[in-house]
């Protein structure tokens, strides 16, 4: 096959930082080529040269599309060629409609009037493409992230794309939802459209992919033709990591001690709909020395349960008890619950965990401000010390404590967010998807660490959407569907046929 692109000897460097060393690339023409490393590869950054987001200039090497040399300064000039770049952030404005954002800077109009009709019109073919059946008239807004997905490559194909580069385009979605994206790249690939996926979800390489790159330390390591070759997830591992790593999960010995965290009838209300419950009379408990895994599908509640439980940072009129070692404690705001011992590392780590604009060090220390004071003034020096402390015992990969925390990895950047909970040092620690969109070492690290807090006679609820995670690291599983508990079994006693019956059952005694 025709090579639509080749990417030859790029290398890319940032202040303290070489990003890329002579990484080599060839896409042939309609195929799925699939970019996998761990977090701080390069893989993202490779994509915003080739999109033009870095330009022209500031790296080094040269860009081959359509069988001459590109130089391409904006994106606008890449897009222009038919190379749409979907992010991993979507870039869609919440309050205007779906016709607004997929022809947003790209207008139908006459006489410099936008025509509404066509803009509708053209809308309601390109959602039917990927399967919508939305109004183009609905609010962003409105629509869950796997929808939203589905907009933005309806976006890209009003925009005439030939090249579909998507940045962990499941990251965020449910099962249901990824396969639904992945048939359509299937699809895509029927009629001509070739496709870069990034991805850390080795199943979905394996399913969709033609060809994989593996990137490692900003470098090419090995591209695998899948069409001649087995796909081994060992092997793409060891080519991410650099080494074996025949488990998944670190090996841990369980010591539970007694109940340390408790709530009882825990009820709380939609933020915006008085009267509405979105949680509905909840117990939950997790000892010394546990981790607790609460499964669920998306929208069952779990994530505003935490929120709720974290000084009410969720909802309205909530009610019910929390308990500390048995003594009830005041959880009605994030200072008081984090006071009371309590901490919660949200799902949305960029917009909601980190300031991104500051540096690592004042990232890790937001959370306990009193600790690096002396009379009410931080001490620098002390600051700077925890930072490099966390830095090193988390292994955060950046150029010193001064980086920004934006131009981090996403896989640095959850840990940077971990070390601020860790250095307020809470009794339980509430981990909301604490591994979405990081590579399978970045993962095991965070494993290793939930490890060790649960070692040191803390308390540990994850909440995950990947089931094999809660199995692979949890001692106990509790199930949500619609608000409610609908199942608690030992994790040695599970399985993912058992958490979905759980949910099944649930929803069959509710119809």
């Amino acid at each position: 096959m025709t090579a639509i692109l080749e990417m030859r000897g790029i290398s890319k460097s940032f202040p303290g930082v070489k990003a890329l060393r002579n990484v080599n690339l060839a896409v042939e023409a309609g195929e799925i080529h699939a970019i996998c490393g761990e977090n701080g590869a390069g893989k993202s950054t490779l994509m915003k040269i080739l999109s033009g987001v870095y330009p022209h200039g500031s790296y080094e090497g040269e860009i081959v599309y359509q069988g001459a040399e590109r130089r391409f300064s904006s994106i606008s000039d890449s897009e222009h060629l038919g190379i749409i770049i979907i992010h991993q952030e979507l870039a869609l404005v919440p309050l205007l409609s779906i016709a607004e954002n997929i022809f947003l800077g790209n207008e139908p109009a006459k006489l410099g009037v936008i025509d509404w009709d066509v803009a509708f019109s053209r809308t309601r073919e390109l959602l039917a493409r990927v399967g919508l059946k939305e109004s183009p008239r609905a609010l962003i807004t409105n629509l869950g992230v796997g929808k939203q997905q589905l907009v933005e490559i309806a976006k890209a194909l009003a925009k005439k794309v030939q090249l579909l580069i998507l940045d962990e385009p499941t990251a965020s979605l449910n099962e249901t939802d990824s396969d639904a994206l992945l048939n359509l790249l299937l699809e895509f690939k029927s009629h001509g459209i070739t496709s870069i996926l990034i991805s850390h979800k080795l199943n979905e390489l394996a399913k969709v992919a033609d060809q994989i790159t593996v990137l490692r330390d900003g470098s090419t390591v090995e591209t695998i033709n899948c069409r001649t070759e087995k796909i081994d997830e060992g092997r793409i591992i060891k080519s991410m990591v650099g080494r074996e790593m025949s488990e998944r999960y670190p090996p841990r010995e369980p010591h539970v001690g007694e109940k340390l965290f408790e709530i009882r009838d825990w009820r709380v209300e939609h933020p915006l709909h008085a009267g509405r419950e979105v949680i509905k009379g909840i117990d939950l408990h997790v000892n010394a020395g546990e981790v607790v895994g609460i499964a669920g599908l998306m929208g069952s509640g779990r994530t505003e349960l935490a929120m709720s439980v974290f000084g009410r940072a969720y909802g309205r009129n909530v009610r019910g008890q929390a308990l500390m070692q048995g003594r009830e404690i005041d959880v009605s705001s994030i200072q008081k619950a984090v006071a009371s011992g309590l901490a919660y590392v949200t799902e949305d780590r960029k917009t909601l965990g980190l300031i991104l604009n500051d540096d690592i060090r004042s990232n890790v220390t937001l959370a306990n401000l009193p600790a690096i004071a002396w009379n009410g003034v931080l001490d620098d020096h002390r600051e700077a010390t925890v930072a490099n402390q966390y830095r090193s015992k988390l292994n955060i990969r950046s150029s010193s404590i001064l980086q920004r925390t934006l131009t981090l990895s996403g896989g640095n950047q959850q840990k940077v967010v971990l070390s601020k909970w860790l250095f307020a040092n809470p009794q339980v620690l509430i981990l909301d998807e604490p591994t979405r969109g990081i590579d399978v070492g970045a993962k095991y690290e965070i494993y290793t660490i939930i490890n060790d807090l649960a070692a040191s006679g803390k308390g540990v609820i994850v909440i995950s959407s990947e089931m094999p995670e809660l199995l692979g690291i949890c001692d106990r599983l509790y199930v949500m569907n619609e608000g409610r508990l609908v199942g608690e079994m030992p994790a040695h006693e599970a399985s993912q046929e058992k958490i979905m019956a759980s949910i099944m059952r649930y929803e069959g005694a509710a119809q």
